[in-house]
């Protein structure tokens, strides 16, 4: 049994701020997500229908992407 209290209330605003820092961090792991996709998807676009064959790929793969 403890002899003082020893949890506290978050103070005032600090959930709304969790809450947005959240959402930002959200939004920038999203934008790094559509980054990587849009730099691979250019990539394969250059590549040629043979070496899309033979990495197992063919050219709708890519437009799928």
């Amino acid at each position: 049994m403890a002899l003082f209290v020893n949890t506290r209330p978050a103070p005032f605003g600090a959930v709304t701020t969790l809450r947005i820092t959240n959402s930002l961090d959200n939004l920038r792991m999203a934008l790094i997500d559509w980054n990587s996709k849009r730099v691979t998807r250019a990539a394969l676009s250059k590549l040629g229908d043979r070496e899309l064959n033979d990495i197992g790929l063919s050219r709708a793969d890519v437009d799928r992407l």
